[in-house]
């Protein structure tokens, strides 16, 4: 701001000394003319300068402050709760955290600059011609309240309408992502022109309302710039006419005259520049939705990390709703699972079996009742302690773009090789990782879809197995797996979780076998409980679930070979 002002007022010198300069000529002064040319030359070399740095510091400035921002959305983003991203699409935050920034950084870069100068220049400009003529100084600036009172109506109109249009340019980035990362369904179903007029949907809403907004600046930015030129024709009258009547000198008719073009380029970009800040704004707004939206599960000011312990796991009269117009999903849970326990969760889709392990890694809170892990309420520790000694292998399983070391050892970011390559020989992934090109440095594609699905989920239990975790959840975690792998994963699995607490998701056999006791859930409630031999006895339910009879035929028992 100071070097723009310094180089504003070098701009408004230069009229002055032309005044001069004209004079000069008109007495025939060679010496006076010389020195007011020097002089301009001067004030000319020094605005360039100043604008120089101006515009280095002020480019510097923003990037500065887009990249302070990236960084405090990211970490923002971060640190809401899981809850957050169920009710909010990743193309409408991810338009936040590119467009909107560049919104205002382009602002803060350019806009408010030019803004501050423009303002300046007419201040300067505006004293000056008061001190050379106050009466042809307040016929020029005769126009400037209708002026204020357009810029203000623009101000209030385009607002709106601007944060409107980022609304549509955020619908569309999040439409561009959901066909993207969907695009297997879309070629699975040839979808594509489906999916392509949902696009140009989204493009046409944003080409309306971009119109919108583009008509409103499109008559108040000429009005804006307009109006000066009253003042400029009536100076011309009025100082044309005193300078025939010898009233005023030529230099100072001619200095006027400049400072009088001099403002029609601020008033101008005035008009751009409140355009830019209007932008600005309306991204500033949306960009702080998110920003001052406090994240509603955090830790305790006096959290402390988890106690030492086996990992046993109370449920309290626990119930779980996602919103407060959702059906609750959990309902009056009591559950007590003792330490080293391997306990197996079966039940209905929607009984509330995944909604229960998340509990445990305390992604969601319970709407009444509570969870205590080694006799500590999950709400009292530290969410980093407790989520360190909790792995959660789900049947979606999420690999970054990454080699497939780094996505086993995310896990454990100070995992030796040998370590993470136990952990694959534990979940049956070594073979297929050492027959890769390029083995555990394989980069895998986005959501590591240029694996199988069963690969995944191998990764992912390597995964989870480094974690050495206090808990283990395995949600549906072999559903992708053949009969014949899942058996070889056995034994692994057996071995990870040995002294170590287990919930196991699943309504294969060969999974719930893999326990040592089953609860039942039916409505998010916990029905019954008991061993696979009591529940395939006494519950109906049960049986249905898990097949006629309690027969699998993808249940191969421990001790028996794998026919191939």
């Amino acid at each position: 701001m100071v070097f723009a002002w310094m180089a504003m007022g070098m701009t408004v010198l230069i009229p002055l000394l032309v005044g001069m300069a004209t004079n000069a000529v008109s007495e025939s002064d060679m010496g006076q003319l010389w020195l007011m040319v020097g002089a301009i030359l001067a004030a000319a070399v020094l605005r360039l300068g100043l604008t120089l740095i101006r515009r280095i510091i002020a480019g510097r400035v923003s990037l500065a402050v887009e990249f302070d921002l990236r960084q405090e959305v990211y970490t923002h983003l971060m640190s809401l709760e899981l809850g957050f991203f169920d009710r909010n699409q990743t193309g409408q935050l991810m338009s936040r955290a590119t467009v909107d920034l560049q919104a205002i950084r382009f602002f803060l870069g350019y806009g408010l600059i030019f803004f501050s100068q423009s303002l300046l220049t007419v201040l300067l400009a505006g004293a000056v011609m008061f001190v050379i003529n106050p009466w042809l100084a307040a016929i020029a600036l005769a126009p400037a309240p209708f002026m204020v009172f357009t810029a203000l109506r623009f101000t209030r109109q385009s607002r709106p309408a601007m944060q409107e249009v980022q609304q549509r340019v955020a619908e569309l980035t999040a439409q561009a992502e959901e066909s993207v990362t969907g695009i297997r369904v879309v070629k699975a179903f040839a979808r594509e022109d489906h999916q392509f007029e949902r696009f140009q949907g989204a493009v046409d809403r944003l080409f309306d309302q971009s119109i919108r907004s583009t008509r409103i600046q499109a008559f108040f930015t000429p009005l804006i710039g307009a109006l000066p030129q009253i003042g400029t024709a009536l100076v011309l009258l009025v100082g044309g006419h005193a300078v025939l009547n010898g009233t005023i000198d030529l230099g100072e008719f001619t200095a006027f005259y400049v400072y009088m073009l001099m403002l029609a380029g601020p008033l101008r970009t005035v008009g751009m520049a409140l355009g830019m800040g209007q932008r600005a704004i309306a991204a500033g707004n949306r960009l702080f939705e998110v920003l001052d939206r406090e994240p509603e599960l955090t830790s305790k000011p006096d959290a402390k990390p988890l106690p030492a312990g086996g990992g046993a796991v109370r449920f309290e009269d626990v119930s779980l709703s996602y919103g407060p117009e959702a059906p609750a999903a959990l309902r009056g849970i009591d559950l007590e699972v003792a330490a080293g326990s391997r306990i197996a969760l079966v039940g209905p889709s929607g009984s509330g079996k995944t909604s229960l392990a998340a509990l445990l890694a305390r992604l969601y809170d319970p709407t009444t009742g509570s969870v205590s892990i080694d006799g500590a309420d999950l709400r009292d520790v530290d969410l980093t302690s407790l989520r360190r000694q909790i792995a959660y292998v789900s049947d979606d399983s999420f690999l970054f773009s990454d080699t497939i070391a780094n996505n086993i050892s995310y896990a454990r970011s100070d995992a030796t090789r040998e370590e993470v390559e136990r952990a694959a020989r534990l979940a049956q992934a070594s073979e297929f990782i050492e027959a890769l090109p390029d083995g555990y440095e394989t980069v895998v594609g986005e959501r590591g879809l240029t694996l199988s699905g069963g690969q995944r989920q191998r990764v992912a239990i390597s995964r989870a197995l480094l974690a050495d975790p206090r808990i283990l959840i395995l949600d549906d975690a072999t559903s992708s797996l053949d009969a014949t792998t899942e058996q070889q994963i056995r034994s692994g699995l057996a071995e990870a979780m040995a002294d170590r607490t287990t919930f196991v998701i699943g309504h294969r056999l060969s999974t719930v076998s893999l326990a040592e006791e089953i609860v039942l859930l039916d409505d998010g409630q916990i029905v019954d409980r008991g061993s696979l031999g009591e529940l395939t006895d006494r519950s109906s339910l049960f049986r249905e679930l898990i097949g006629s009879g309690g027969e699998d035929p993808l249940f191969v028992p421990e001790d028996e070979e794998v026919a191939v």
